[in-house]
């Protein structure tokens, strides 16, 4: 733009003698222009003043020291955590914790460690696994202190996951149907299913060869790492809540916890849910392969669920799921990787995404689970399907916005033909309330 408009004012100055008025204002706008690109965060890709050639220091836009939360807000949650974790939990939070839901935007992270602490002594896991407290709320701290500050897939996240797990498993009475261990299993997976995610999701891994997708050999990659901390986290004395258990019980549970949280990966996403509906028919509890299948089930219906919790639960996640895949989308088009297209600004609305996403991979997923659990159907899947309607009817209102735009503007053009700017060509099936992208 600097160029063009330097040989603009070399022309008007070789035809005219002098700089009109009009360029100096152009040339102004052109200085706002470039400020408002160097201060945008999300514009700050283009770097116009930036050397990005230097070679092993970390580029501009690497912000993955930012993401860590630092030791003195560790220090002071923890604090805090062990002041409270003595209080007893009031019998209206405790009723509401069981409920998909809850809402918790209302809880700060100390209380949120406290209501996980609350999960386990409520399903009885401690005297059933001999957890002693102190290690059970060190193990609960080093799990939130693993978790970055990120946009979306951070604690707040785990403990959404974690608490429509719990719910659940209240729910539908899990207990009577799946063994002690396996529900240890599945609430332990739910709350450690993304530790140290970078924000970024394989795909990027993947094109961009990152560490990760080198450790692992591309294969699901974010998913390896998250177990792999979690059980690096269990590998401390004071942190390992499952010291007590017995060698054939301590291998079912890493067994279990690896199977769900591998689970958690889209891009198997088709491969899971396939298998479970052909085991539909003729579903036998007391089958270990039937109950496994289930148990990746409900760790994934827990993963991606926040369209089942009220709106004003719900629809603030999303704003946070798409400021994450914004930022991935903008750093791809920075470093010349392919641009995932339900992450790219340019193309996404919230209906677009959602009413794809919830009609091609919530609603089947979540029914199918149903036909195991019924209990599901009025308390979990009815508000997915009032979700889904609710973005057809924002999707409706937007597109109606826009011909009106485009017909005003139309008019002001003078020559009677609406400019209309091309509408979205793609229903975007894969942005969801904390799922990892296919």
């Amino acid at each position: 733009m600097e160029r063009r408009l330097e040989d603009l004012e070399r022309k008007i100055l070789v035809e005219s003698g002098e700089t009109p008025p009009l360029v100096f204002e152009m040339r102004k706008k052109v200085e706002s222009f470039r400020e408002k690109l160097e201060s945008v965060e999300h514009l700050s890709w283009l770097g116009l003043f930036k050397d990005i050639s230097s070679g092993t220091s970390s580029p501009f836009w690497n912000k993955k020291g930012k993401a860590r939360k630092s030791l003195e807000h560790c220090k002071l949650v923890q604090d805090r955590f062990k002041k409270m974790s003595a209080v007893q939990v009031t019998e209206d939070v405790r009723f509401h914790l069981r409920k998909p839901t809850f809402d918790n935007w209302q809880w700060d992270d100390a209380e949120m460690l406290l209501l996980l602490q609350q999960m386990y002594i409520e399903l009885e896991l401690l005297t059933k696994f001999n957890i002693e407290t102190p290690v059970l709320q060190q193990f609960l701290y080093e799990v939130y202190r693993h978790y970055n500050q990120i946009p979306f897939h951070n604690f707040n996240h785990a403990f959404c996951v974690t608490q429509m797990m719990y719910g659940i498993i209240w729910l539908c009475e899990v207990w009577e149907k799946l063994s002690d261990v396996e529900i240890l299993v599945m609430l332990t997976s739910a709350l450690c299913h993304d530790l140290d995610h970078p924000g970024y999701n394989n795909a990027y891994q993947v094109n961009a060869r990152t560490e990760l997708a080198l450790r692992y050999n591309d294969i699901s990659p974010l998913e390896n790492h998250h177990c792999a901390v979690a059980f690096e986290i269990l590998e401390k004395p004071e942190c390992n809540i499952f010291r007590n258990l017995s060698v054939e019980n301590f291998k079912k549970v890493r067994e279990g916890m690896i199977r769900c949280i591998l689970a958690t990966d889209m891009a198997r996403h088709n491969e899971i849910l396939g298998k479970f509906k052909a085991l539909i028919p003729e579903f036998d509890f007391s089958n270990k392969e039937h109950r496994e299948q289930l148990m990746m089930i409900l760790m994934k219906v827990s993963d991606i669920s926040n369209e089942a919790r009220p709106m004003d639960v719900a629809e603030p996640w999303l704003d946070c799921l798409l400021k994450e895949f914004f930022n991935q989308s903008d750093v791809e088009k920075l470093e010349g990787l392919p641009v995932t297209p339900f992450m790219d600004r340019e193309k996404v609305t919230k209906p677009s995404s959602q009413t794809g996403f919830i009609q091609f991979v919530l609603l089947p997923l979540f029914e199918a689970a149903a036909c195991i659990f019924p209990e599901m159907q009025p308390h979990i899947i009815q508000p997915v399907r009032d979700a889904l309607q609710y973005y057809k009817d924002m999707q409706v209102a937007l597109e109606d916005q826009n011909k009106k735009k485009d017909h005003n503007e139309g008019e002001r053009n003078g020559d009677g033909v609406t400019s209309r700017s091309p509408l979205e060509t793609e229903v975007v099936v894969g942005l969801a309330n904390g799922h990892k992208s296919p």
